[in-house]
């Protein structure tokens, strides 16, 4: 069975840090990009970060730029997002997506191969 699950999330107070995982079962993520998405409460879903096959990394959201880290183990079959310096903007559903090898400047979360059902992220005050 394929599955794409992310986890980690949680209410964290600003200036926290929290790291997301992304962990696949049922196929392998050594040939696929994997893009973070976020939503926040009645705005429409962004990309945040991507890494590809190449673990070359994609920034997609210039607010995140210098707080948020991508990496990926592919020997675990999980990615991970890194977050530091959390402002009460970052809340929102974190979500992860794949697809083949290469990184989207403008990626569509449904044009994804696979996708998780998200985790949640709060940034209280």
């Amino acid at each position: 069975q394929l599955q794409f699950v992310e986890s980690g999330g949680g209410s964290v107070h600003a200036g926290g840090s929290l790291r997301l995982s992304c962990a696949a079962s049922g196929f392998s993520l050594d040939y696929y990009a994997i893009h973070w998405f976020r939503q926040a409460p009645g705005k429409a879903r962004e990309g945040v970060l991507c890494i590809d096959s190449g673990e070359g990394t994609t920034d997609l959201l210039d607010s995140v730029k210098g707080r948020f880290a991508i990496s990926r183990d592919n020997a675990k079959n999980t990615v991970y997002l890194q977050m530091s310096d959390l402002k009460p903007e970052d809340t929102a559903v974190y979500y992860c997506a794949a697809q083949q090898y290469y990184c989207s400047a403008h990626p569509n979360f449904y044009d994804m191969n696979y996708w998780g059902k998200g985790t949640l992220v709060t940034v209280v005050t």
